[in-house]
Parts: C-alpha cells; structure tokens; sequence
C-alpha cells in the first residue's frame, strides 16, 4: 500500500489577495435607483511647476438602500463589477448634507463654491432709456 500520510496536493495554499480600496467622497448624483455618483478629490503635484493641483475621481457606486443623498460625505469599499460603470460599494455615511434644494446642488463639482445659492434678485432691473 501507498504511504498517504503525506500528500502535496491536498494542502491548500492560500491566495495572496490585496486589500479593497476604501475612500472617502461627496455624492453629486442621485437620481438613479440604487445608485450613486461619488467624486473622490486628491492633491497631484504637477511634474514640472511642482504645485499641487486638485484632480478628481468619478465613482459609480451600489447603493442598496438608498440612504444617502446629494451633498452627503459617503464612504466607499472597492468590490466586484455590478455593472458597466458601478465599481464600489457605499460603506456608511460620514455626513449628511444639511437640507437646501436639490436645484442648487445639481450638477456641481464636489468642494466648489457651485453649491452655493444664487443671490435673490429682488430689485427691479434698471429701465433702458428712450431715445426720441
């Protein structure tokens, strides 16, 4: 008979996987159902000034119970392919937004001024003058 007591085959090695990529951005589109827009900001150094510029990151991310909202600082884990663009997962909600109206926030770039309300024009518009 075979000795078996020592077999190469059986033994499992383990897979050497990476960690999953976790970050932090502010939702900027939430009109789809279980799905969000995340922009991740990052500072680069431009290689031949040297100054740190702002770049940004676009993440498609899977939501599931669609509890985060416009403006909110979410946290996101990478995960497996969910669809074409969605990549990543949310994680919990850092923090809210606080309420103002979604006309405001649509559309702007995540840290810009772009969010802030217009300023109201109450005040009648100055009459042109008429030439005779």
């Amino acid at each position: 008979m075979a000795d078996t007591s020592s077999t190469p085959s059986t033994t499992a090695t383990p897979t050497k996987t990476t960690g999953r990529r976790i970050l932090q951005g502010i939702v900027t589109r939430d009109k789809t159902s279980k799905t969000r827009r995340v922009e991740v900001e990052r500072l680069v150094r431009h290689p031949m000034y040297g100054k740190f510029v702002k770049r940004r990151t676009v993440c498609y991310v899977h939501d599931e119970k669609n509890d985060s909202h416009l403006g909110d600082t979410v946290e996101i884990v990478e995960s497996r392919p969910l669809s074409k663009m969605k990549r990543w997962e949310l994680v919990k909600i850092v923090t809210k937004a606080p309420s103002r109206t979604l006309s405001n926030l649509e559309g702007a770039v995540a840290g810009s001024d772009a969010a802030a309300p217009a300023p109201k024009a109450d005040a009648p518009a100055p009459k042109a003058e008429e030439k005779k």
